[in-house]
């Protein structure tokens, strides 16, 4: 064998081993893949439960800050105004709003603000943190509650978009939205905003409401010690209130004056004099327009619109109402009422209206709305008995269905009517006590005669009546069953609005209107949502006013054009209404063609009269709201209600052109017998009258004419009252009507009392 060669060996050197590569990683012992798993379970389960508490601590529910802009998230008054632009009143909740653009103020304005409430505002990014956050904290510590330190940014979106709470929840979602405002708006916008935003004391929020409470003025008039004083009070506005804290009020203004002197927005001779001038604020009042009127409006806009876009919507509202006639009439009510106490009348109410169109001009739903009781209902669309009022509804559907013409002659004699149900008969009487004996409608009506009224229901009927008042838009008549022949007399409650809007009818050439309150209707952002449209609408109704187009009126007939015409003819007529009024009464407008009525109850609780010309229609009513009895003195029908009529109708009808009606086609005017009431070509040789008559009626009458045997008192001829044993039969020529019969050559006696 071969031997193998070894490295030789010396024992004095020591036997070398062989070398280990040197490592300079520390040494590990392997983790169980287990643990590392579950490190990272760990982990991802805190960042989950961490994202949960964030979300519904923090962001869950939380509003965008994008709703602050166009105000959608912020509550704003709507505006009520007449139709001239004069402000009536502004419609809120509980905040009352109005927007007003920041290049629109005083630079001052913006600068009192920031001076006292972040004068970092344009340096920081809605957060504050040293001079907001570490101060809140400090404070928070120190005191044990939960402090401010809060920038404008914060400050808005806090009172805009979350709740008042004060905890620390509320003051991180305070700190994200005021982080993520900044991302959306700009720093004016965010300024313009906060403006608009915070409460200046009691209802009145922003700035332009807080100016015009305060200073009876709009924020873009202010000075610079008003700017100061408004700034000051966000902060605490009851405690600043220069209202209720005068003293703490000027102090806490000049405090913000000295700010501003410090940031350099004004000088300090500026600053010392805007401190020197006193402090100057208006007595708190309710400002209010027209407040019947107002809130009738608010109630037909919260019917379109629901009440919480009415209230808090900013919806700008231009109404029919014209505020210097409704001022007027306020004061001649308010004038006659106390001229009345004497005899017992408290109240009163009217309204005044354009028959073509339908508007309303003014409306005065009492003598005094912060009157209490019960100044504040509004009478106007109360339901009250009209009266004799409703008669001339009454007479054009009898002759308008051809059943009567205003010749026609009614026996006004004691008649007796017989009431379904009843044993005791219904006997009218006459508001004079007398009877009248032959009568043509139109003296009938313009003196307002009860007897000849109920035997023109009862020829009409009750129910077809009551059928036929609904197409005068007066839908309080519902059961006719409930109403009897004295409903011509006033002996079924209606609304004074239901009347105006019937007798527009006869203005209008049988046409009535619908009554309107509102002619324009905007949102916050100036969108219109709706407009009121008529061919006869006129903006200035003060200007002389012509004939309505008649020809482009719309909208079904109540009665035929003939018959509106005679209608308004009798009630203007004021000759045939000399027996009862006299030819110099109330009811007359100087130097104008007006048809009018009146209306008393028989219980004096109600008293009435209304009037119209093409253009202009008044009703008035006078009363007491307890439905206490007014004095005898006011049967006649002119002196409660008529005297506040004549004095409104004559302001409206000023500078007005005189408009008598014009007869239409289908109208005659011809010679009629005033005995039988038919035309004098029917019955030639007749005593006559001249009459106007709807073609086709020359003939119509209610009345047979006949020899009889009749009852008279010797001696005399006077036909002979039941029981007269002084009595012989004599041959004499009767007239008779359905329900009553009158001798007519028989010798007269003075009608008793």
């Amino acid at each position: 064998m071969t031997e193998k060669s070894h490295p030789q060996h010396h024992p004095d050197t020591p036997e070398q081993k062989p070398k280990k590569k040197r490592s300079f990683m520390p040494h590990k012992k392997a983790v169980p893949k287990f643990l590392l798993t579950a490190f990272l379970a760990v982990v991802v389960i805190g960042l989950m439960s961490l994202s949960v508490f964030l979300y519904f601590f923090i962001f869950r529910d939380l509003p965008n800050p994008n709703s602050l802009r166009d105000f959608k998230a912020i509550p704003i008054s709507t505006h009520i105004y007449d139709r001239n632009g004069k402000l009536l009143y502004e419609i809120f909740s509980e905040q009352n709003r109005t927007p007003v653009r920041l290049e629109s103020l005083p630079k001052y304005v913006a600068q009192a603000t920031i001076a006292v409430e972040d004068k970092d505002f344009y340096r920081h990014s809605g957060v504050s943190i040293i001079s907001g956050v570490l101060r809140a904290i400090k404070d928070t510590y120190l005191t044990n509650q939960l402090q401010g330190g809060s920038t404008l940014t914060q400050q808005l979106v806090k009172s805009a978009l979350l709740s008042p709470e004060r905890t620390v929840q509320r003051k991180a979602k305070e700190i994200v939205l005021a982080l993520w405002a900044e991302r959306i708006f700009s720093k004016d916008e965010i300024l313009e905003l906060y403006l608009n935003q915070v409460p200046y004391g009691g209802e009145a929020y922003g700035v332009e409401e807080a100016s015009k409470k305060f200073f009876g003025k709009s924020a873009t008039e202010i000075t610079l010690p008003e700017a100061a004083l408004l700034a000051g009070l966000p902060q605490a506005p009851s405690l600043y209130s220069p209202y209720l804290n005068p003293e703490l009020a000027k102090s806490r203004r000049n405090d913000v004056l000295d700010r501003m002197v410090q940031e350099g927005y004004i000088t300090a001779d500026e600053g010392e004099r805007a401190k020197a001038s006193p402090i100057e604020v208006q007595l708190p009042k309710v400002d209010i327009k027209a407040p019947h009127f107002v809130f009738y409006v608010k109630k037909e806009l919260e019917e379109l619109y629901g009440k919480e876009l009415v209230e808090e919507g900013g919806l700008r509202v231009t109404t029919t109402l014209d505020l210097d006639i409704q001022a007027s009439a306020e004061a001649i009510l308010r004038e006659e009422i106390a001229q009345l106490k004497n005899l017992n009348v408290t109240n009163g109410a009217l309204l005044v209206t354009r028959p073509p169109t339908g508007e309303i001009l003014a409306m005065v739903g009492s003598v005094d709305y912060f009157a209490t009781p019960s100044g504040a209902f509004n009478v106007t669309t109360a339901n009250r008995q009209p009266g004799s009022t409703i008669k001339p509804i009454n007479y054009a559907i009898g002759i308008d269905r051809k059943i009567v013409t205003a010749s026609s002659v009614f026996l006004d004699v004691q008649t007796c009517f017989d009431v379904p149900g009843q044993v005791q008969k219904y006997c009218p009487r006459n508001y004079d006590g007398k009877f009248h004996g032959p009568v043509g409608l139109r003296y009938a009506l313009a003196n307002s005669y009860n007897i000849p009224a109920v035997k023109m229901m009862a020829y009409n009927g009750v129910s077809d009546f009551i059928a036929s008042a609904e197409a005068f838009m007066i839908n309080s008549f519902q059961d006719p069953s409930r109403y009897g022949l004295s409903l011509t007399l006033g002996g079924g409650e209606m609304k004074m609005t239901e009347m105006a809007q019937a007798f527009s009818a006869f203005p209008n050439r049988g046409r009535p209107k619908k009554l309107q309150s509102i002619l324009k209707i905007e949102d916050k952002t100036g969108k219109t949502l709706a407009t009121f449209v008529d061919p006869n609408f006129v903006a200035d109704v003060k200007k002389p006013l012509k004939s309505p187009n008649f020809f482009a009126m719309r909208g079904p007939r109540a009665i035929k054009e003939g018959t509106a015409f005679i209608i308004s003819h009798i009630l203007q007529d004021n000759q045939a209404r000399s027996a009862a009024f006299g030819t110099n009464s109330e009811l007359v407008i100087k130097g104008k063609t007006v048809s009018v009525k009146t209306g008393t109850t028989d219980s004096l609780k109600d008293n009435w009269t209304i009037g119209f010309t093409p253009n202009f229609l008044t009703v008035v009513w006078v009363g007491n709201n307890d439905n206490t009895p007014m004095n005898q003195n006011l049967v006649s029908g002119v002196t409660g209600a008529a005297p506040i009529w004549n004095r409104v109708m004559t302001m409206v009808l000023e500078n007005q052109p005189d408009l008598p009606p014009v007869k239409p086609d289908g109208v005659i005017g011809t010679r009629v017998c005033t005995t039988t009431g038919v035309a004098a070509s029917v019955s030639p040789g007749c005593a006559t009258r001249f009459e106007y008559l709807l073609e086709g009626t020359e003939a119509v009458s209610l009345l047979n004419v006949g020899r009889a045997s009749v009852p008279v008192t010797r001696d005399t001829d006077v036909a002979a009252a039941p029981g007269d044993p002084n009595v012989e039969m004599k041959e004499k020529t009767v007239l008779r009507d359905k329900f009553s019969s009158v001798c007519l050559d028989c010798a007269r006696q003075p009608p008793p009392n």
